[in-house]
């Protein structure tokens, strides 16, 4: 690194820790404070992202060692308010399953190093999973530990910024909920300044889908529960606000979110989008589920992975007060299109469900008529509100009755734990799929341990959960 993007680099990482820990950012912030991404990784290729507020050209190049002396791509782009300066670049023409380099520049500013993988298959796949990080209710440890790891890439689950007010520790940005463009924009370069937010770009490319809290809490096409048309305007123009904003800030292709990666024999990954089309009796949409069943039924790799934003596994609650038996929000609440794409399956047993949502630890056989026909893994929050948070009770006290109550009423849930926040990895072999939970040991602290809690796996053709020793 040379001395100039040393000092870019130091500057950028200064910017974002004053950010993350609530004190004041300078008055005329540097280019590149929002850091740099990657994502959507194909096998000869993958889209760049950053954000730098400037009217000159911007370029950018990819590098084939960090030291960028092999540079293999490289070009020039501009940006303009009318995408909130943010930038994307699609690279092609890379080697498949390959790291590479790739850094930005305006002028003699060069932005922060990223480092990026394209998709490819061999002996083994390896991602982090997330979900659930809610600026108000902690910090991103979690984020910070993933960057750490060895990753391919890092599935993101939804919920990646939060609309609402929930929580005290560090205040958002709008102070009130967001309803606007200039809302969702504000919230999401909020977001990219936490430290552990741009230590996880840097280091992997991202695979994102998106939950409910980028628009508004229980979100569909038709409307929230949350959002009073009376003040806060037409539904329509708080989800299209919503819905431009996330594709501005985040490291995605922009148009549709349900998507399938590939990554060689092993592996296809389908990434769902459960809101834009959801409405009162579709969770899919009519497209998008002819799309899944189809990618289910005709797809030959040895793996089905579904990045699934809510529970597909059907659970029936304890009684407790102020909770339901059964979340509608989740596929529960839309028998029919669950059972179209579970009968869809047939004799194959090799699909994984991936899910975040739900604040909780869970590993589940999928049944359909008695037999199970999947598994699914559920990623607990980052630092969104878990059951001991919401009854305010301590960790590890009341949770572990209700545990039981859940497990008791729902055979097929072989492991649930209610109170703990963090992220998951997965490893995917020819063999078996691998889904380890680790958790942080305080959420408010920004340098909190990380530490791996419980594994879970599915041997090929099973279509069973089965827990793995520490």
């Amino acid at each position: 690194m040379s001395g100039v993007e040393r000092r870019t680099f130091l500057i950028g990482a200064a910017v974002a820790g004053a950010a993350s820990t609530g004190t004041a950012r300078a008055a005329t912030p540097p280019l590149f404070e929002h850091g740099v991404a990657s994502g959507d990784p194909l096998p000869d290729g993958v889209l760049l992202w950053t954000r730098v507020v400037t009217a000159s050209a911007i370029r950018w190049e990819v590098a084939s060692d960090e030291d960028f002396r092999r540079i293999v791509r490289r070009g020039v782009t501009r940006t303009s308010a009318a995408r909130d300066h943010t930038v994307k670049v699609e690279v092609h023409g890379l080697r498949d399953n390959t790291r590479y380099w790739y850094r930005f520049r305006v002028g003699d500013v060069v932005s922060p190093v990223g480092r990026t993988k394209t998709a490819g298959c061999g002996s083994e796949l390896n991602f982090g999973v997330a979900s659930c990080a809610n600026w108000p209710a902690g910090h991103f440890a979690g984020y910070g530990f993933l960057a750490r790891q060895d990753l391919d890439a890092v599935i993101h689950l939804g919920d990646y910024i939060y609309e609402n007010l929930d929580g005290t520790v560090r205040p958002h940005d709008p102070a009130h909920r967001c309803v606007t463009l200039d809302d969702y924009r504000r919230r999401h370069a909020q977001y990219k300044t936490d430290r552990h937010v741009q230590a996880l770009h840097a280091a992997h490319p991202m695979i994102a889908t998106w939950d409910d809290h980028e628009s508004a809490d229980n979100s569909s096409s038709i409307g929230s529960p949350q959002h009073d048309p009376a003040t806060e305007g037409p539904w329509g123009a708080r989800m299209a606000a919503a819905t431009q904003a996330y594709h501005e800030w985040m490291p995605v292709r922009e148009g549709k979110l349900d998507r399938t990666f590939r990554f060689g024999e092993l592996a296809t990954l389908s990434m769902l989008d459960l809101r834009s089309y959801r409405t009162d009796t579709t969770i899919l949409g009519a497209a998008q589920r002819d799309w899944l069943i189809n990618t289910l039924t005709s797809d030959r790799a040895r793996w089905q992975l579904v990045g699934n934003s809510v529970m597909i596994a059907p659970v029936t609650f304890p009684p407790l007060p102020g909770f339901p038996a059964t979340n509608t929000d989740q596929w529960d609440g839309f028998p029919a299109d669950r059972e179209l794409v579970l009968r869809s399956l047939g004799d194959r047993k090799n699909t994984v469900f991936l899910t975040g949502d739900i604040h909780s630890s869970w590993a589940s056989d999928v049944p359909l008529n008695g037999a199970s026909v999947a598994t699914e893994y559920v990623v607990t929050s980052l630092t969104s509100a878990n059951f001991d948070d919401l009854m305010k009770v301590p960790p590890r006290t009341a949770s572990l009755q209700i545990e039981a109550g859940i497990q008791a009423l729902n055979p097929h849930v072989r492991f649930v734990e209610l109170d703990s926040h963090g992220v998951s990895t997965l490893r995917v072999t020819a063999d078996e799929v691998r889904f380890d939970w680790h958790y942080v040991a305080d959420k408010v602290n920004p340098d909190s341990a990380v530490a791996r809690a419980h594994s879970f796996r599915t041997r090929h053709n099973t279509a069973q959960t089965e827990r793995v020793p520490l």
